[in-house]
């Protein structure tokens, strides 16, 4: 019956956008209407918007680090030089955002490093390996941080993980202890799950063996990290749909092994599930209650204890979390990014971080994970544009400074007759190779998707570009340029208006 209802909710909002006046509160579904309804994306907002929505705390500025990404960009993981890889479930692979090496705030560009694998999520580096957990697996690849680049075949060192029903993302992370933690979701809403490995926290060894379960009754633990100061584990999780507006609680976990943490049987402090809590009061009592509790359904998602020294003190030990926002509510709620503070008394106090994704009912931003990272930055995913925010100390600039930065000349250097002659041999190298068919519209065969030049050089140099045309990523085909070919190439399609 609860299916029967749900549909009828999700039917309503096709027609009107939101069904909070028509169904009952605990039916309501009333989520961002591109990607509840057709999971795709929306644009990125413009950077006025930005400056009129969004808001960090005094002394922090919020911008734009990259845009442009594969459908969902979900997972963080920096690399040693200072790259960050991004997982893209929807696309199978994942990414690398060059580090910001001009110092403007944004990266230097984006290749795919892998592709083909099963909704990956979860990503972690370890000992010159790159490992992702895709929905029914653990694998990994050399990878070579200095070039950004995998080496040798992919081995999937864990297979068989359960990949059906409602949560199937797996995060990654090694702990402290040398083992590779990762969630493995519940596969409804409330049930009692066949696979005992559902609603958990699982670790194994770096090479996929011994797997065991760490913590139990954890619905969807997507986020997990270490304190620094006392070594404890601590894990997000999201509370059951279909009961309300404001309950059950979202959570916040300290994970020990072998504790059991309510679901389904409980929700929030020990609060008796309306479905399967009676006649099991004895396995309630024993749970583990949790060690916050988050506003109902605003999905709290990846989270990271702030380590850098620079920070104010206040920010000191901070939990960052990303909370992805609800859609079981008449008002929709979360939509931001929150920190968590450990008070004297041993409480946790929650504020306001990143806030501004969501105005009145409109959503600009649902953010998904958090990442610190070498630079002192924090950085932010954001899956509803496909974005990664960057927040950090220092005051944000003005858009008109933005935008003068970006109208660098990127051919700064060359001489103006040197520039027309590598241009008009770019432009002949350009149609010799029909670049145009993957570029332009007009040009592509019909159907195809094209990725235009316009602009590059407000984000790209002639070194990047050379660098670019010489170690071409996937799908980008390779032709036999050289070096001359490539700097006039470079220098034709920074010239694109």
């Amino acid at each position: 019956m609860r299916r029967v209802l749900m549909g009828f909710a999700v039917l309503l909002v096709l027609g009107v956008g939101s069904c909070a006046l028509l169904v009952p509160e605990r039916f309501a579904v009333n989520a961002p209407f591109l990607s509840m309804l057709f999971g795709v994306s929306a644009a990125p907002p413009e950077e006025d918007q930005i400056d009129a929505r969004l808001r960090v705390p005094a002394g922090l500025s919020i911008s734009l680090y990259a845009d442009g990404l594969p459908a969902t960009a979900r997972s963080l993981r920096f690399t040693e030089r200072g790259d960050l890889l991004v997982s893209t479930p929807r696309s199978g692979g994942v990414v690398l955002l060059e580090a910001d090496a001009d110092g403007d705030g944004r990266a230097n560009g984006m290749r795919e490093v892998i592709a083909g694998l099963n909704r990956p999520y979860g990503v972690e580096l370890r000992d010159g390996w790159l490992y992702l957990a895709e929905t029914d697996a653990i694998g990994r690849i050399r990878f070579d941080a200095g070039t950004g680049r995998t080496e040798g075949a992919y081995e999937r060192v864990l297979t068989g993980l359960p990949a059906d029903g409602n949560h199937w993302t797996k995060t990654l992370r090694f702990g402290p202890d040398g083992w590779l933690y990762f969630h493995v979701g519940s596969s409804c809403n409330v049930c009692i799950e066949a696979d005992d490995r559902r609603a958990t926290i699982m670790r194994v060894r770096a090479d996929g063996s011994q797997p065991e379960v760490v913590g139990t009754g954890l619905r969807n633990s997507v986020g997990f990290d270490w304190q620094p100061s006392t070594g404890h584990m601590y894990a997000t999780d999201n509370g059951r749909d279909l009961l309300g507006d404001d309950f059950p609680p979202c959570e916040l976990n300290r994970i020990q092994l072998g504790s059991f943490y309510g679901w389904p049987l409980a929700n929030g402090n020990r609060v008796p599930d309306p479905d399967f809590g009676a006649g099991r009061e004895s396995e309630i009592a024993a749970s583990t209650p949790p060690a916050h509790a988050f506003r109902a359904h605003n999905a709290p998602l990846g989270m990271t204890f702030l380590r850098g020294t620079h920070w104010p003190a206040e920010y000191r030990g901070a939990a960052i979390v990303a909370l992805h926002g609800s859609w079981n509510r008449t008002t929709k709620d979360g939509y931001k990014v929150v920190s968590l503070h450990w008070l004297p008394d041993g409480s946790i106090e929650e504020r306001d971080f990143a806030v501004g994704f969501e105005v009145d009912g409109d959503v600009i931003g649902r953010p998904v994970d958090v990442v610190e990272g070498p630079d002192g930055a924090i950085y932010v995913s954001d899956d509803y544009t496909n974005v990664v925010w960057r927040i950090a100390l220092g005051a944000q600039q003005t858009p008109a400074a933005r935008r003068e930065a970006g109208a660098r000349d990127p051919l700064a250097g060359i001489a103006a007759a040197e520039r027309e002659e590598l241009a008009g041999r770019g432009r002949s190298l350009y149609r010799q190779h029909a670049c145009a068919t993957c570029h332009e519209q007009a040009a592509a065969p019909p159907g195809t998707a094209v990725k235009p030049l316009a602009e590059l050089g407000r984000r790209y140099t002639v070194p990047d570009v050379e660098l670019l045309l010489d170690t071409p990523p996937p799908p980008m085909p390779i032709y036999p340029l050289s070096a001359a070919d490539r700097r006039a190439l470079a220098v034709y399609v920074l010239t694109l208006p």
